[in-house]
């Protein structure tokens, strides 16, 4: 970028003037909360298009399909004219920005895979939902592929040395034994993460991060949308996955320190599914990506109705925060008004908690960071308009999109190469041939012992019929002989 770029992202206007985002403190993570239309999803839109004109890419999830129409110009309308004028902007324009459309089952955008080794024994019990007892054999699992130089890409392959483990555990000893009962078990998870769509997630070709850090040639950062209004029905499947992307890139990215803007981006949108039933293991290692990640140069900004879905571990870290309006009908709403209010730095001249429930549509309370990293003041902010369009994207405008992607080039054909599933297959063939060649031998062996006994028995059969004829022929003659003897004697 040169020398014009902008140092800051515009939010929208106060009382006190404009506020916006200084991009060096960007990366220190942030938080768009607020009921449900109340507008956080044009101020998401507003932050993507602001971090891309500085050249900084982003990755978001659409999980209603209303961020699509970034791509495109907007319209013209007499209340973005009106918000323009109270706001006081003066450089507006309407325009549509750089996207890149991804789509887990690759329908509505390239096919986003990752591979089983990638993943992990951690990450994949998060997503199949498994207790602690089947964690620790699918752990065992991965490292029976490690030791034996498998490769783990895709469900195939866990599927079938699962069952190679199952069905040779007492040939493996007891460093591999794993339990016939909780192999079942994280057989039938598989089964139903098949079915929510999850086979499309794994395989090759994998997704590499820097296809997600692009930028176009007049140096504006590309904007990476997930389409994910199918994808969230599935919530195990959709805050896994993300999760994954964050994991990945803390472990890929260098460490850059702070710099004056982030190197990437990152809108975690329905927030709360990540931390819902969230082992506490797999917490603390949430909260520990959270807080080293920004010295990759990723920012995070959670996106979810109320602070109180974040955990307070996580609720720190989050310098930057915009707040739409919160509705109080019972207690518990009432509570969480009340923490919402807390966690702003205070402004003598605004009764925040009071506030949070009178904002309007477009309206929230915001604080960002300013200079050393110390929040500024909360105010009541007017959040500019977007310069793309508010709304869907055609699917015309998306398939001319997706036309121009050298990505869609790069993922949309996938690669199914020697693995664990084919490798052990063959295995089980061998051993099986090896088991029937013995059977074979055991049976000829048996068959000659057989044969020999049966020879044995007509020989002896034959002695004795020779003897009974012998003895019988003696006896008639000795028999006889005696006979005449007798008669003899009587006779003279």
């Amino acid at each position: 970028m040169n020398d014009t770029t902008p140092k800051s992202i515009l939010i929208g206007g106060s009382d006190a003037g404009q506020i916006s985002l200084a991009a060096g403190f960007a990366n220190r993570h942030g938080l768009i909360a607020g009921a449900t239309g109340t507008g956080k999803t044009v101020t998401l839109q507003c932050l993507a298009e602001g971090f891309s004109d500085i050249g900084v890419p982003v990755f978001l999830a659409d999980v209603k399909g209303d961020i699509s129409g970034m791509s495109q110009p907007g319209k013209p309308h007499p209340k973005i004219d009106e918000r323009i004028e109270r706001i006081g902007i003066s450089d507006y324009s309407q325009q549509g920005y750089p996207i890149a459309f991804w789509d887990l089952f690759g329908k509505k955008g390239t096919p986003i895979r990752t591979t089983l080794t990638e993943m992990g024994p951690q990450l994949m019990s998060r997503l199949l939902g498994l207790n602690e007892t089947q964690e620790g054999v699918l752990t065992l699992v991965f490292q029976y592929a490690d030791d034996n130089g498998l490769l783990m890409l895709d469900l195939a392959d866990l599927r079938t040395t699962l069952q190679f483990l199952a069905d040779n555990r007492q040939d493996l000893g007891s460093t591999y034994r794993v339990a016939t009962a909780s192999v079942n078990a994280i057989l039938r998870r598989l089964l139903m993460l098949e079915r929510e769509g999850g086979k499309h997630f794994f395989g090759e070709p994998a997704l590499e991060l820097r296809d997600l850090m692009q930028r176009t040639r007049d140096g504006r950062g590309v904007v990476n949308v997930l389409a994910a209004d199918t994808l969230i029905r599935s919530p195990q499947v959709y805050s896994t996955f993300l999760l994954w992307l964050l994991s990945e890139l803390f472990e890929q990215l260098p460490e850059v320190g702070d710099p004056e803007k982030p190197e990437l981006v990152f809108f975690f949108d329905e927030a709360h599914l990540l931390f819902q039933d969230t082992p506490k293991v797999l917490l603390q290692t949430i909260e520990q990506v959270v807080r080293l990640i920004r010295s990759k140069g990723v920012g995070i900004y959670f996106v979810t109705q109320s602070p109180a879905d974040i955990p307070d571990s996580v609720l720190g870290q989050l310098g930057n925060r915009i707040q739409h309006a919160l509705r109080a009908y019972t207690p518990k709403e009432r509570k969480a008004v009340r923490v919402a209010a807390q966690s702003f730095r205070s402004n003598p001249a605004l009764d925040t908690e009071t506030v949070i429930s009178e904002l309007g549509v477009g309206e929230a309370l915001v604080s960002t960071l300013q200079k050393k990293g110390v929040p500024s003041v909360v105010q009541r902010t007017l959040i500019r308009p977007p310069s793309s369009r508010m709304g869907k994207a055609t699917a015309a405008e998306r398939k001319a999109v997706l036309d121009n992607d050298p990505n869609l080039r790069r993922y949309s054909t996938s690669i199914d190469r020697e693995s664990a599933h084919e490798a052990l297959l063959k295995r089980a063939e061998e051993q099986q041939a090896d088991r029937d060649e013995k059977a074979m031998k055991r049976r000829e062996t048996s068959a000659r012992k057989r044969t020999g006994r049966s020879r044995q028995s007509s020989s002896e059969a034959f002695v004795k019929s020779m003897a009974r004829s012998l003895g019988s022929a003696a006896g008639r003659s000795l028999g006889q002989k005696l006979f005449r003897g007798i008669l003899g004697s009587l006779l003279r």
